[in-house]
């Protein structure tokens, strides 16, 4: 299950703690008006929309309502914010979201939220299950949320075993679409994917909105872009029995390919000399195998760095949005349309020469003229001279044949399945990588789900355009231990620097949402609304 599993009714007024006073929760008109009820069943089986000035149901694009002045007094809704705003809340930052919540209210005994959650449980879940026709517990989730300036809530389903019914119930200022905070239901495509925000729901005082939880559910809040307002809410789940869930969407991934052949120039053509001294590769080994990841800064030459970002600003890109909302969004060049330097540099990436030169950054075996940990056993050195001659006729040729075709943009970059069994002619398995380069602005983000790829391998991040880039906007690539929130490791984007990380089967990563502040930015830059990155993975 998810939250802490769940809180009972509340026992009637007088059962409660001495010094508490009582707290009495009249729901509005909607539940005493039997024929209402009657017409919303009728439009939810039939997935038809209803209008009504105290209730409102509504099919697309999955069956939700909404009901305005949910509590019948305005003086009790007034003290249940006072009282929820008294709470203690705790900050919860992930790669999902970013607000301020409250423990779980299911035990409360503060008047009004126990008031509250006595009319939810008692007087709303049987008109509930009457207009869903599902069996309702009577008990649920609940708790209590607040998003402030640039705190969001990013896509998801709502789905955990049991969930049948959400529901939202806002106590909020006067609030207009342009302050955020709305709740953004997703359309869905064949494979029950989110496609695109179809309605958004704009907060309001008193007002209920509820959804069945469903394969097609996906929702959002969107980021608070008011910087005086509070977006408070009271939610939670009601629970019933469970229902099947079809099978999980499995997604191309991303096209994984050898090195191409190119010698130790194209090192020389690149890479600041620093890096491709012998002596600086072996320390820089020596630090990675240490902590498995390393920074190196002012990696590439001066001249060629500043020509990538020339490059980038060029019109003439084209950009494709990458999805579906549930895992990801940002943008990714279509190589066939990237200017020379830029594909150029993407050959660098896939290069055999950089392929060894990683190996002598990270001690890994990306390239058959790298030590292996039978050699170092035997005493050899670490470091492979990557200035030596390229590789024998049998690995070149093999090269060769992916360096004819440029490897076709991907379409779905994180789900990532294992290495395809390429041999070399003495059997062991033949180092590959796969990457591509991304734009990253305001709104753009990558989340961890189910069916993200965990293996080895070795990440590697280029960025450029990051100049007086905040880690305070987002953007940052967070590595955390499967399973946990916690982060391992966070690599903030920082020009001309190469992040190079070692990643096990048990670490997942992020990319954090960029938010409004990132906006800020164009005081000082007013054509730079973000920044790119080269992200490409290699594997043994």
């Amino acid at each position: 299950m998810g939250a802490k599993r769940r809180g009972a009714a509340a026992p009637a007024p007088g059962g409660k703690k001495r010094g508490k006073r009582e707290a009495l929760a009249e729901l509005g008109d909607i539940l005493r008006d039997t024929a209402l009820r009657e017409r919303a069943a009728e439009a939810w089986a039939r997935g038809e929309q209803l209008r009504h000035e105290v209730a409102a149901v509504e099919p697309a694009p999955f069956r939700h309502g909404v009901i305005p002045g949910f509590l019948a007094g305005a003086a009790f809704a007034e003290e249940l914010r006072d009282e929820l705003l008294g709470l203690g809340f705790r900050g919860r930052r992930n790669d999902l979201l970013s607000l301020r919540q409250s423990e779980e209210l299911g035990e409360s005994s503060e008047p009004h939220v126990a008031a509250l959650r006595h009319a939810l449980c008692e007087e709303f879940r049987p008109w509930l299950s009457a207009v869903t026709q599902i069996e309702l517990e009577p008990t649920i989730d609940i708790s209590c949320a607040k998003y402030e300036y640039t705190d969001v809530l990013l896509c998801h389903d709502d789905e955990l075993e049991g969930r049948r019914i959400a529901f939202i119930l806002y106590l909020v200022p006067p609030w207009e679409k342009r302050d955020g905070g709305t709740l953004d239901l997703y359309s869905t495509d064949e494979h029950f994917q989110p496609q695109q925000i179809v309605k958004s729901l704009v907060p309001s005082w008193n007002t209920l909105v509820f959804f069945e939880v469903s394969p097609v559910s996906f929702h959002q809040v969107s980021e608070v872009l008011s910087e005086e307002k509070c977006r408070l809410s009271v939610s939670g789940w009601f629970h019933g029995p469970s229902t099947v869930r079809p099978a999980r969407c499995i997604e191309a991934h991303l096209p994984r390919s050898p090195h191409i052949p190119y010698d130790h120039e194209i090192l020389y053509e690149w890479i600041s000399l620093v890096y491709l001294d012998m002596d600086s590769q072996a320390q820089i080994q020596e630090e990675f195998e240490e902590r498995s990841e390393i920074l190196l800064k002012d990696f590439l030459k001066k001249e060629k760095y500043q020509l990538l970002c020339e490059a980038l600003e060029n019109k003439d890109i084209q950009w494709s949005s990458q999805g579906p909302a549930n895992k990801r969004l940002y943008e990714t060049a279509e190589e066939d349309s990237l200017p020379d330097i830029l594909d150029k540099f993407l050959q660098f990436l896939r290069s055999e020469a950089l392929f060894l030169l990683l190996s002598n950054f990270t001690g890994l075996k990306l390239h058959f003229l790298a030590p292996s940990d039978e050699d170092e056993d035997a005493g050899e050195g670490k470091a492979t001279d990557t200035t030596g001659h390229s590789s024998p006729k049998p690995e070149q040729e093999e090269a060769e044949h992916y360096a004819d075709s440029k490897p076709h943009q991907p379409d779905q970059p994180d789900n990532v399945p294992e290495a395809q069994d390429s041999k070399t002619q003495n059997g062991s398995s033949t180092p590959v990588c796969a990457g591509e380069l991304r734009r990253w602005t305001h709104g753009h983000y990558t989340l961890v789900h189910d069916t993200q790829a965990t293996e080895f391998a070795l990440d590697l991040l280029f960025f450029c355009g990051c100049e007086d880039w905040d880690p305070e906007y987002g953007g940052f690539t967070s590595y955390i231990a499967k399973g946990e929130d916690e982060e391992l490791l966070t690599v903030n984007p920082e020009d001309n620097c190469l992040a190079l990380v070692y990643r096990d089967k048990d670490t997942m990563k992020f990319v954090k949402y960029i938010n409004h502040r990132s906006l800020a930015r164009l005081n000082k830059h007013p054509n730079r609304r973000g920044f790119w990155d080269f992200s490409f993975a290699y594997y043994e």
